[in-house]
């Protein structure tokens, strides 16, 4: 990670000239918004494809189905947490416990009949260690088993939607990559809100912005590790998975 500072500052103008810019702004974040929500009606307009509800998944209390992980709900959504087995928790993939890590209080979704799951590509044991240790919990299961038929080579980063019919359940939406930014990734939301953004080499910036990172998979990692490890162990949490 680069360690830059900003060599350049926005014009400093009076409140006046200030507001009538951000106003201007204004207008366009709200077309935005507005194309955001004729989306989302578009999204909810879309077809659906059955699933499989009998796959088998792990979780705490051994083998279950699709069926079973939408805990009774109508609703489900799914991401699937890239795992490399048999490595040590400063190796696992940093995108994920990002991405992943944003997601902690449910009962808004399931005040709408929407359960929420984290479908893990590796071993149940190792990597709800792992999900413990980062101090997670939301429900956790391994898709070893299922990924290749659920994910139908679709990755990384992939955020599913499936729609429960009594016995039947459907896919009813996919997005991977920059996609699962908007339910995923809220720090993202609020570092666009800053004049220095993410700071990250992609970015459309003025000359002099600060430039943080030299590679994508640098984004989420402090030290050789997923930036968020660093506050578990800080705070007294063993990293050990059980893969030594």
């Amino acid at each position: 990670m680069k360690q830059q500072t900003a060599t350049a500052l926005p014009p400093v103008v009076d409140r006046a000239a200030w507001q009538a810019e951000l106003d201007e702004l204004r207008a366009r974040e709200k077309a935005h918004t507005r194309e955001g929500d004729a989306i989302a009606a578009a999204r909810r307009r879309l077809p659906m494809v059955e699933v499989d509800a009998s796959l088998p998944l792990t979780g705490p209390d051994g083998r279950v189905t699709l069926l079973d992980t939408f805990e009774g709900r109508s609703q489900l959504i799914a991401y699937f947490h890239m795992w490399h087995t048999g490595r040590e928790a400063a190796a696992q993939c940093p995108g994920c416990t990002f991405c992943n890590g944003h997601v902690r209080e449910l009962s808004y979704l399931h005040a709408r009949d929407v359960t929420y799951a984290t479908f893990c590509q590796g071993p149940y044991d190792e990597s709800v260690r792992y999900r413990d240790f980062m101090g997670l919990d939301m429900p956790w299961y391994s898709v070893q088993d299922s990924a290749g038929t659920l994910m139908a080579g679709r990755g990384p980063f992939l955020l599913a939607s499936y729609l429960r019919d009594g016995d039947r359940v459907f896919e009813t939406y996919w997005t991977t990559g920059r996609g699962v930014e908007a339910g995923m990734a809220p720090s993202y939301g609020l570092l666009d809100m800053t004049v220095h953004g993410r700071q990250e080499p992609w970015e459309d910036s003025p000359a002099g912005w600060p430039r943080r990172w030299d590679a994508d998979e640098e984004y989420f990692a402090t030290g050789g590790r997923p930036t968020a490890q660093w506050a578990r162990l800080e705070a007294g949490h063993s990293d050990d998975l059980g893969t030594s």
